[in-house]
């Protein structure tokens, strides 16, 4: 299940399964957000050992306030529970790509 719709109310079961997860935090009404919805998604088929997680900031007001999340898309890399990477915008599929790799050979 690598491709999550993530709530309040499931973000601690779910998280705590992988200790590599990508959130994309997203609204309905952004445009670049819809062009990146794509890039993140086959991302997750590609890669079923990390979770990747949607945060809708419209109906997720806390998360997206507890990761401090001004700006949207915005796409935050975990990794053992630590926040590694934080991007703005969207990205292309090479360009996420390469960021992937460099997340899953963090140390």
């Amino acid at each position: 299940m690598p491709l999550l719709d993530l709530t309040t109310e499931n973000f601690d079961d779910e998280t705590d399964k992988y200790p590599l997860i990508f959130l994309d935090f997203w609204a309905a009404w952004c445009q670049p957000c819809k062009a990146f919805a794509p890039v993140f998604e086959a991302a997750a088929k590609e890669h079923p050992e990390i979770l990747f997680g949607k945060i809708d900031c419209d109906a997720q007001k806390v998360l997206a306030k507890q990761f401090e999340v001004l700006s949207i898309p915005t796409m935050i890399a975990v990794k053992d529970g630590t926040i590694v990477e934080a991007r703005v915008g969207a990205v292309t599929p090479p360009v996420f790509a390469q960021l992937i790799a460099k997340v899953k050979n963090a140390k």
